[in-house]
């Protein structure tokens, strides 16, 4: 499996949210709506979630192992830096 593209927007927020991403696998697979987020020990990935009924959230997709969501968190925080250095940030 690799990541074929990652598509970053920045959001500019008052909360600890600081982008929105798309990743596309293996040139044939879509992911939405992926997070980033400004943690209190730096920024994570957050996977897209869906509020359930009773107000907890469960992930829609989601990496299965560490090795893959390491992939994925360096692919999407490579991309978010470059973004980020292209707008003078």
């Amino acid at each position: 499996m690799k990541i074929t593209s990652v598509n970053v927007r920045t959001v500019d927020s008052e909360n600890r949210m600081r982008g929105i991403v798309s990743v596309v696998v293996d040139d044939c697979f879509a992911i939405h709506g992926i997070r980033i987020i400004e943690g209190d020990n730096g920024l994570f990935v957050a996977m897209p979630s869906r509020k359930n009924s009773d107000g907890t959230y469960h992930d829609v997709a989601h990496p299965i192992t560490p090795e893959c969501r390491k992939m994925f968190e360096d692919a999407i925080l490579e991309e978010y830096k470059k973004v980020k250095e292209e707008k003078g940030e």
